[in-house]
């Protein structure tokens, strides 16, 4: 079992905990958050929240990346595309989704769109846990667990 597998299997796990906080708690906060306070909450909020996504985004996506290389033409080599495709997926839903609503929720308080963010976000969410799932499923799989 490589290092890299083993970064790849705690970055979904600390991923998944991670969305499923912010899913649960955080993004629905917003919603007590007075307006006059909105904006700099949301403010801190996406910077301190992109001190620990994007590192771990990155992390995930380049062992990823090494996996399915390193893997390409073996009997696992399904299970780390699929999981490269889950990272795609989330990549995309970030940026194409949950950026832009961000974007607009910079600029002042919009119940609308915390609630567009909240439901967007479970997208990701179900994302997330499902590649900690199939990691798992391959982490017991080496261990001769299954």
């Amino acid at each position: 079992m490589s290092s890299i597998f083993l970064i790849n299997i705690f970055t979904a796990l600390f991923a998944a905990g991670l969305i499923w906080t912010i899913q649960l708690v955080h993004y629905p906060s917003m919603h007590f958050v007075s307006k006059n306070e909105f904006e700099s909450f949301h403010y801190f909020h996406q910077k301190r929240i992109s001190i620990i996504a994007m590192p771990l985004m990155a992390i995930e996506l380049i062992s990823s990346i090494i996996l399915l290389l390193q893997n390409f033409e073996n009997d696992t080599s399904l299970i780390f595309k699929i999981n490269f495709m889950i990272i795609i997926l989330i990549w995309f839903s970030t940026f194409f989704m949950q950026v832009p609503l961000h974007q607009k929720l910079s600029k002042g308080k919009n119940d609308i769109l915390i609630d567009k963010l909240v439901f967007t976000n479970w997208f990701r969410t179900v994302l997330w846990t499902l590649r900690s799932i199939l990691m798992l499923f391959l982490l017991a799989f080496f261990m001769n667990l299954i």
